[in-house]
């Protein structure tokens, strides 16, 4: 599963934990998401074009900079 970050505020979104407080059950494809959905931090709404960017690889180093 894949791993998404706001390019506004830096909050991930990560595909297998998903974001029950907001609706979204864990295992949710990004494209999957409501486009009304917000990111949970920042507020923008997923229909924002280019608002996500998917991290490539699943290294620590590399998710490090953009978790909260």
């Amino acid at each position: 599963m894949a791993k998404w970050y706001c390019i506004y505020c830096g909050w991930v979104y990560d595909e297998e934990t998903g974001d029950p407080k907001h609706g979204i059950e864990p295992g949710t494809k990004y494209e999957d998401i409501p486009d009304q959905w917000k990111c949970p931090l920042c507020l923008i709404p997923k229909s924002k074009p280019g608002l996500f960017k998917k991290l490539e690889g699943e290294s620590r180093d590399e998710t490090k900079e953009f978790s909260l």
